[in-house]
């Protein structure tokens, strides 16, 4: 497609193709004004100013009608392509079919989340969308909004907030913490004291920007410390190592309760106040409106709201 040319485009009226294509269905100045709402001196300006456009005289009288030159016709089917298809793009309504449709979504995780959504959002894109993939990928606030610009990611979904205008937010939840422990290893009943919490071995996700952070920061805040004896960069990891040895280790509750009776884990509440960034969902003003983009932000809220 050759490149357009914005500036040669600029001082041209667009209306004046309206004009032109009415002409060729009317053959009338008084029938094609009418057919365009305006008055019939407009109509006849439209077409002097075409006819020194084109360098022709693209319509002449024949008896009573105004019949088309070689050039005109040469015009006609062009610029009848050229007005359905802005006036396909401006009543454009057509809606994102799941079932049939074929693309790939990308979407930016914080690790638990993606635990949380995944393997409920395929098992339902599987039944309702078998076309449309999913890419997942870990993702830290630092660079969310980066990769959202560069369209690196479709959607992000974690502790991530931003007030910029060009992004679109939605609260999926608001986080609480528990305390998770395999209940043949650690003689611990429903509840935790606070000095029990500090003196047991713990195993937490360490990483950047993640709830050894969170936990830290709640901690000094009463001076306290916890005795850190194993760590893993993800979930999964702090999850194998409670069930398998005399651990505890604090989590969201969501994943807590959705995780720990598959690992044999008992959950209790955590003996503090701990303040966790809420859950939201980002996108850009970009994909705001697109029908696909709408319908997979509903299927995830549908299902984190569910839990």
């Amino acid at each position: 497609m050759q490149p357009i040319d914005h500036f040669d485009l600029r001082n041209f009226d667009l209306n004046l193709l309206i004009a032109f294509d009415a002409m060729m269905h009317e053959r009338s100045v008084t029938r094609a004004a009418e057919r365009l709402k305006i008055r019939q001196p407009a109509m006849s300006h439209n077409l002097s100013l075409l006819r020194t456009l084109f360098q022709d005289e693209l319509f002449v009288r024949v008896g009573t009608a105004m019949q088309p030159t070689a050039r005109a016709q040469a015009l006609a089917n062009p610029i009848a392509q050229a007005l359905s298809a802005m006036q396909a793009i401006i009543h454009d309504t057509s809606e994102f079919d799941p079932a049939h449709d074929q693309r790939i979504f990308r979407m930016g995780f914080s690790s638990e989340v993606e635990l949380l959504l995944m393997p409920e959002l395929a098992s339902r894109l599987r039944q309702q969308a078998p076309g449309v993939r999913l890419h997942g990928r870990p993702v830290q606030q630092r660079d969310v909004y980066r990769m959202l610009d560069d369209r690196v990611l479709d959607l992000a979904i974690g502790c991530f907030d931003s007030q910029a205008q060009r992004y679109r937010q939605q609260l999926l939840f608001e986080q609480s913490l528990s305390c998770v422990f395999h209940p043949d290893m650690m003689a611990l009943g429903e509840t935790i004291s606070l000095e029990e919490y500090l003196n047991l071995p713990h195993a937490l996700v360490s990483l950047s920007e993640s709830l050894h952070g969170c936990l830290e920061s709640a901690l000094d805040a009463v001076g306290g410390k916890l005795n850190v004896a194993a760590t893993s960069s993800e979930f999964l990891g702090v999850l194998g190592m409670i069930a398998n040895a005399p651990l505890i280790a604090t989590l969201p509750t969501r994943m807590a309760r959705r995780y720990g009776k598959a690992f044999g884990l008992q959950v209790a509440p955590v003996p503090m106040t701990l303040t966790v960034p809420d859950v939201s969902l980002v996108w850009t003003a970009q994909e705001d409106n697109h029908p696909a983009s709408q319908w997979l932000r509903n299927e995830i809220a549908d299902i984190l709201g569910r839990m």
